[in-house]
């Protein structure tokens, strides 16, 4: 799907920019700044204290560790998409569905034999969790989803063998974690930006309406309006350092986008959400403007 090596020689910003296009960049550059002064000072972060759900427990190389499953109203919920939804897309191998999740620190506990163990709580919304409770699929997904984000986070190395405790919705205490309160700077939307679309006859592919945003200082997202499709087949994505492009089935959507940011391309992934008839892009960045 990603491709470093992208299709055209590198446009010239100062011919083909335009206004539209620099107006887009110094926003987008703005919302970074103001996203890396949030993670440095946190003032926009709020506390919030989890409420216990369940526990399961697996070992790394030191030891045992437990995870506890947590959740609260204050953690935003994933996109509202069914199960059916959701395996689809995990069968096209694509990482589009997100669950919020807020990975608190480890704290030295005692098990119940009175050996030392390392305990991790993870927070879910609220209402995503009671939805878990009655999806064994759910569950395992949040708990896989769960380990792979303790193991990026403190570099661990968990046993895939897992198994949830029975009679114990957590061990330790569970302590309060700080989440940013303040609603992600969105980014304009793109209607104006250049693009070589913009020199294309209306007789050709429509251009669909693109929308991005930081969702962190080294992570961009982007959601592509595709009312006119109901799934992925035919969709061809190619990403370079700074362009996305876009086409679709028959030759009814093209997109060509330049984006002032570097994008790690290989790191890129895509899905097509077929309730909103949107394709989501996740774009890691090479590097964050200061």
């Amino acid at each position: 799907m990603a491709d470093s090596k992208l299709l055209v020689p590198e446009l010239s910003e100062a011919e083909k920019m335009g206004a539209d296009t620099a107006r887009f960049e110094e926003l987008l550059l703005q919302a970074s700044k103001e996203l890396q002064q949030a993670q440095t000072s946190r003032p926009e972060s709020t506390q919030i204290q989890p409420q216990p759900g369940f526990c399961i427990k697996t070992n790394s190389s030191e030891g045992k560790v437990f995870i506890n499953i947590c959740h609260s109203p204050s953690i935003p919920p994933p996109a509202d998409m069914t199960e059916d939804e959701l395996l689809q897309m995990l069968e096209e191998d694509q990482a589009g569905f997100r669950i919020p999740m807020s990975l608190g620190e480890p704290h030295a506990e005692l098990d119940a034999k009175g050996q030392g163990c390392t305990a991790y709580d993870v927070a879910v919304n609220s209402d995503f969790y009671r939805r878990m409770q009655n999806s064994d699929f759910l569950r395992e997904l949040v708990v896989t989803i769960a380990r792979e984000g303790l193991e990026d986070k403190y570099s661990l190395q968990l046993k895939p063998e897992w198994r949830m405790l029975k009679n114990r919705p957590f061990l330790g205490s569970i302590s309060q974690q700080n989440i940013r309160s303040q609603q992600r700077p969105r980014i304009q939307e793109l209607g104006n930006l250049y693009t070589p679309d913009s020199l294309r006859s209306e007789e050709g592919p429509e251009k669909p309406h693109l929308n991005l945003w930081l969702e962190a200082p080294d992570l961009l997202l982007a959601e592509i309006d595709l009312p006119k499709l109901d799934g992925a087949l035919g969709l061809s994505l190619e990403i370079g350092e700074n362009r996305l492009v876009m086409g679709g089935p028959q030759q009814l959507y093209h997109l060509d986008a330049y984006i002032p940011l570097r994008i790690n391309s290989e790191e890129s992934k895509a899905a097509f959400h077929r309730k909103r008839k949107q394709l989501m892009v996740a774009m890691p960045l090479l590097s964050v403007p200061s």
